[in-house]
């Protein structure tokens, strides 16, 4: 499953230093990737997503969520957070789950490194 997050979802990270339970623990393995839609490693990783999240969900249960956070109007709120909560100033950030915990963070990553930190194999 691939999937935008919401505004909702977003405010709540926010407001609580990390995504919620439901997110985190969606699937046995979660991905969030934050990014800026102008980004060209952000484009070619969303080449990818699809092909990946067909592998991964033949074998594994793994949830892929992203957020373009420059094309909503809450940027200014969101920008700061990402940068000052996750120490991370660069586009695309992932952040990798596992159970519900984060296990591992990246920038730009190729669908094989992608795949090997979300799930790792």
């Amino acid at each position: 499953m691939i999937r935008k997050l919401t505004e909702a979802e977003a405010r709540f990270a926010m407001a609580h230093g990390d995504f919620a339970e439901e997110i985190r623990n969606s699937a046995p393995f979660v991905a969030i990737i934050l990014t800026q839609s102008w980004c060209p490693q952000w484009r070619f990783m969303k080449s990818y997503l699809e092909e990946v999240d067909a592998r991964l969900n033949a074998a594994a249960k793994a949830h892929i969520y992203y957020l373009e956070y420059d094309l909503e109007d809450w940027y200014e709120e969101f920008l700061p957070f990402k940068e000052n909560t996750f120490q991370n100033w660069d586009v695309p950030y992932v952040r990798y789950y596992r159970n519900g915990t984060c296990i591992s963070a990246s920038n730009f990553i190729a669908a094989q490194g992608f795949m090997s930190r979300l799930v790792g194999s």
